[in-house]
């Protein structure tokens, strides 16, 4: 079976440009599958990554733009896995709560291994880190980057 991979189309602000994640079916079968259906849907076209914390992560996927929300769609079962949270893995968000995940997530800018079997890893960066390092940082950024598109391809 071929690679599959979720390409967000980001608006930093300074630069526009594609980041491509592998998806890991292999770790997070339920997610993976949950991040293709939203991005096929258009879920993801102009939702802002509204908290980038430099050296931690980046995190998007809230509709509202502010943290506080999800998808309409039921959350997630937690697929805790051994992979760990370093550069450019992506990882699912969610609440205190470990089933609580439904379409927010977080691209890790360093290692944040304090984060292993937590939370759910679903993907990683293979190409355009340095879009999602120029991410406008805060919690929210004062001009938020967004994500024009998100699309899921073979290759």
């Amino acid at each position: 079976m071929a690679d599959e991979f979720l390409t967000l189309t980001l608006d930093t602000g300074e630069s526009q440009g594609d980041v491509k994640i592998k998806l890991r079916p292999d770790l997070a079968p339920g997610h993976v599958e949950r991040i293709k259906e939203l991005a096929g849907e258009g879920f993801y076209n102009g939702v802002k990554f509204h908290r980038v914390i430099p050296g931690f992560m980046a995190q998007g996927g809230c509709p509202h733009g502010t943290g506080t929300g999800g998808s309409d769609k039921p959350d997630l079962q937690a697929e805790f896995n051994a992979e760990p949270h370093v550069r450019g893995v992506c990882s699912m968000a969610r609440t205190s709560a470990p089933h609580s995940a439904n379409s927010q997530f977080f691209i890790v800018f360093d290692d944040a291994t304090f984060l292993d079997k937590q939370y759910t890893v679903w993907g990683q960066v293979v190409e355009g880190m340095e879009l999602v390092d120029a991410l406008p940082k805060g919690e929210p950024p004062r001009e938020p980057g967004t994500i024009v598109k998100a699309t899921v391809s073979e290759g």
